[in-house]
């Protein structure tokens, strides 16, 4: 891991959903609205909607992951997400339909 990047991990109750390095940035949304976190933001912690987590990696460009409520911690360039539900994909359209029909209904 470089020092422009982070490492993501999305975890759920009983399982890992996606362990991730060199992460260049990721957008995540809260109640408050979406913001973005970059390898030297100071370190914070947020509550999470259901919606749509981004993140950029150095080689493989923009990622996405369907994210049910829960929180996220970075310290220093560790990330760490922990929800309920967490479904990766690339089709955003799928994604947030996903959300729609589970998440937010689950809720």
């Amino acid at each position: 891991m470089s020092e422009a990047s982070m490492r993501l991990r999305v975890l759920l109750p009983f399982a890992v959903a996606l362990e991730g390095t060199d992460i260049l940035r990721i957008v995540a949304e809260t109640c408050e609205g979406a913001f973005g976190l970059w390898p030297n933001r100071l370190d914070c912690a947020a509550v999470l909607v259901p919606g749509i987590l981004a993140y950029e990696t150095a080689s493989g460009g923009e990622r996405f992951v369907a994210v049910d409520r829960g929180v996220m911690v970075k310290t220093g360039r560790d990330v760490v997400v922990a929800v309920r539900n967490a479904v990766t994909g690339g089709d955003l359209g799928k994604l947030r339909k996903l959300i729609d029909e589970q998440f937010v209904r689950l809720g």
